[in-house]
């Protein structure tokens, strides 16, 4: 206990610096377990399932004559059940498909929620149990055009829980068809691959949709789950698999068409831990975090090392009074430990305060990256930090001898403190490079030339408007001064396309699967400014000339050439599309990017003819991208579609969101850097003025002999540079090394030239010289007669 009261009381001793311990350590923490409950929440998905052992993905692979194999979490409607019916193996099945996400309906008040929306099968919550507020899953689940919705759209809804039972919503994009609720279930938690806040009956999707959901083949719109019974090994049932789809799959029919489909079984638990793109970003995110904390690690003890000479009679006279190393070892433990729990306090203020930037950067709320099981891992992790911490100078302290306190003491731990400041100047280093690569693979993304015009481009969604209400808008927008022009068509290329199957007419095999841009009028192709480099585009009235006209990128016209050996090009061909059919090749626009380059989509593209009136989705081109137009198209739209929600948005906005993943962890990168590079530079001042101190009757002699403040200065920098040009080529190495992992994702990369790291040395190296000689400066430039006449 009176080790503890000393500990207490050091804090407000003078010349301790437990101030900027107790900062830097704190704002390091802060960070660091963030991230690091980042990343152990990334590899908590789908845990809260029972049974989540026993749970797994139906993984379908098609197998393509002169096309790689080609995998999806996606099946068939049948599949699942299927297994079930035709597997003893498996206890339960059950499939899901999506609705649509962030959809918008209203309550016959006009009262208006947004959430995603998924239909599925009786036994979803046998496989994928919820906590079932009210109603009977298997009931809801089973009645057409019934569905259940969330605790929190429930509470949104207003009047209690009970009161939403048996309301009637309707659906924006579908005007007319409604849904009466039957259930709430408790929130998805966070951690879960597939969100939710609506769920529909199987059933309703036929009121929506013209898909069947009981085909063994194609239209593998469905996700499939089963619950295998235990002790049951999932590649034991790949025989049984087969069997099932050669009892109830056309395989022979598939395999004279050149396709064959096998299905596989991914543990639920691993499906979104196992993903490369949640590895590599673990990795980073666990890179970033050690190099956070570990240099405040380094700072503390640097510090402490710096108030080793002030503080070392007093540690002798303790030992005088009968203190062994052992007590001294206790004092110090102490110590650490009272700077730690008020750097702890600290983090936690600071988390609190900035949760709402967190949640952003991280895309996660603070109170599901902090369970009780993290809770426990962060508190062995600070367990650690406090042994680091204080251990290496208790150890120090215990070894100063008895004779200190009788006479002057000169030790200064010089490279216990050169070692910190490596360590740290290899984080800084590191973290500058890393930021300076994201920031520039960023900018390459956002600045990226798909191979279409977007800049004074808009679009708005019209699902649900009569077809005349539709004709009318594009007319009267068209007509106003500001707009150059506008179109219509079914996706947009930011949009992920579905994919359909292409074989000649004479020949039934599968040749390639292509993504399918859906329709679009005659207006599209001028106006997002793409080239018809082959034949020409779209026609209206040609349909009843014969087959529907497609337009095809050059890519699909290369392997449909190179496969049919055909000599006088694609223009004028007709070719089978599935759910298309019989459609004739008119042109041949250029390979353009479809999604984005994180996620790029290189199958061949096609593009098919439809009328204005019956495209979804609106496109108008701006002479000039200003405010007022937009607002004054959005009015002009909410006049003619009264009962439509209405809302115009700037295509080159959706084009930088499709990358906020990237400029997130730009952030995250950009705020950890700032924080290294400032603990360090902390550090560095310390050790500058410490080093100072110590050498003041050096610096004296030679500038009595001659020597000038910038000798004075150029010593320390030599110094500095012995350790920190190592400490950047090392950071450097490090940063490329990481820079090269995280750039795996793109399919267009920056290079990692030489003269990246060149200028990011160059920056750290610069910002630790101007550190040393601002500091330095006062000390080297003082009369040396008065620092003699100290001593």
């Amino acid at each position: 206990m009176k080790n503890l009261m000393m500990a207490f009381r050091s804090l407000f001793k003078k010349g301790r610096n437990n101030g900027i311990k107790i900062l830097s350590l704190g704002v390091g923490l802060a960070m660091g377990l963030v991230l690091i409950s980042k990343v152990m929440f990334e590899f908590t998905y789908d845990n809260f399932y029972p049974d989540k052992d026993r749970i797994y993905m139906i993984n379908t692979i098609i197998h393509r004559e002169n096309n790689a194999d080609r995998d999806f979490a996606g099946v068939s409607g049948e599949v699942a059940p299927g297994m079930k019916k035709e597997i003893p193996e498996v206890e339960v099945a059950t499939r899901y498909a999506w609705f649509g996400q962030e959809v918008i309906f209203k309550t016959p008040d006009k009262r208006k929620y947004i959430g995603d929306v998924i239909y599925a099968d009786t036994c979803f919550f046998d496989v994928l149990p919820l906590p079932v507020i009210t109603g009977d899953v298997k009931d809801i689940l089973a009645r057409p055009s019934y569905g259940m919705i969330s605790e929190t759209i429930a509470k949104n809804m207003g009047g209690g829980i009970e009161t939403v039972m048996g309301q009637v919503v309707e659906f924006d994009s579908a005007p007319g068809k409604r849904i009466t609720i039957g259930g709430v279930f408790k929130d998805m938690p966070e951690n879960s691959h597939v969100k939710y806040d609506m769920i529909l009956s199987m059933p309703t999707l036929g009121v929506f949709s013209w898909d069947g959901t009981e085909n063994w083949y194609r239209n593998e719109r469905y996700r499939g789950y089963v619950k295998l019974y235990p002790g049951v090994d999932p590649e034991s049932l790949a025989p049984a698999i087969r069997r099932m789809q050669e009892k109830n799959q056309p395989l022979e029919e598939m395999q004279k068409a050149g396709v064959d489909i096998t299905y596989t079984l991914l543990p639920l638990a691993e499906f979104h831990s196992g993903l490369p793109e949640t590895k590599r970003m673990a990795l980073l995110l666990s890179l970033l975090a050690f190099a956070l904390i570990f240099t405040a690690i380094m700072n503390y003890i640097l510090v402490v090392l710096s108030s080793l000479v002030a503080r070392t009679k007093e540690m002798a006279v303790y030992k005088s009074y009968g203190a062994t190393g052992k007590n001294i070892m206790n004092i110090m433990l102490l110590e650490t430990a009272v700077h730690l729990v008020l750097a702890l306090l600290l983090s936690v203020f600071l988390i609190l305060l900035f949760r709402g930037k967190i949640q952003e950067i991280l895309t996660v709320s603070v109170s599901a990256l902090f369970t009780l099981r993290t809770m426990g891992i962060l508190a062995v992790i600070c367990l650690f930090i406090f042994l680091i911490s204080g251990i290496i100078p208790s150890w120090l302290y215990a070894r100063i001898p008895v004779s200190s306190a009788f006479r002057s003491f000169k030790e200064s731990r010089r490279n216990w403190k050169m070692v910190s400041l490596f360590i740290q100047f290899i984080a800084a280093m590191f973290l500058v490079s890393l930021l300076v690569i994201i920031w520039k693979q960023y900018k390459l993304m956002v600045d990226d030339n798909p191979g279409y015009a977007y800049e004074k481009l808009l679009y708005c969604y019209t699902s649900g408007v009569q077809e005349e209400e539709r004709l009318r808008a594009v007319e009267k927008i068209s007509r106003l001064s500001f707009v150059q022009s506008v179109a219509t068509a079914t996706t947009l290329p930011i949009d992920w396309m579905s994919g359909n199957n292409v074989s000649f007419l004479d020949d039934d095999r599968e040749l390639f699967n292509i993504a399918d841009m859906y329709y679009a009028d005659e207006n599209y192709l001028p106006l997002m400014e793409i080239p018809v480099i082959e034949g020409t585009n779209f026609m209206p009235g040609l349909e009843s000339e014969g087959n529907a006209q497609m337009i095809v990128s050059k890519s699909f016209a290369d392997r449909l050439i190179r496969i049919g050996n055909l000599t006088n090009g694609v223009v004028g061909k007709s070719v089978n599309v599935s759910e298309h059919g019989v459609c004739t090749i008119i042109g041949v626009f250029p390979d353009i990017r479809l999604t984005s380059i994180a996620n790029e989509d290189d199958r061949p593209a096609a593009l098919f003819y439809r009328t204005t009136s019956q495209n979804r989705t609106m496109l108008i081109k701006l002479h000039q991208l200003k405010a007022e137009d937009i607002l004054t198209v959005t009015r002009t739209l909410e006049q003619i579609m009264p009962n439509k929600e209405i809302d115009v948005l700037s295509y080159k906005l959706s084009m930088v969101g499709l990358y906020e993943s990237s400029r997130l962890f730009r952030d995250s990168v950009m705020i950890g850097g700032m924080v290294t590079l400032l603990i360090s530079l902390i550090g560095l001042i310390g050790y500058v003025k410490d080093e100072m101190n110590r050498r003041r009757s050096e610096i004296a002699v030679r500038r009595i002999n001659g020597g000038t403040v910038a000798d004075i200065l150029v010593l320390f920098i030599k110094n500095i540079g012995f350790i920190a040009v190592p400490a950047i080529l090392t950071g450097g190495l490090i940063a490329y090394l990481t820079g090269s992992k995280w750039l795996e994702s793109f399919s267009v990369k920056i290079t990692l030239a030489g003269y990246i790291f060149i200028l990011c040395g160059l920056f750290v190296l610069v910002v630790i010289i101007g550190i040393v000689m601002l500091n330095g400066y006062k000390n080297a430039s003082e009369n040396p007669v008065n620092n003699l006449r100290s001593e």
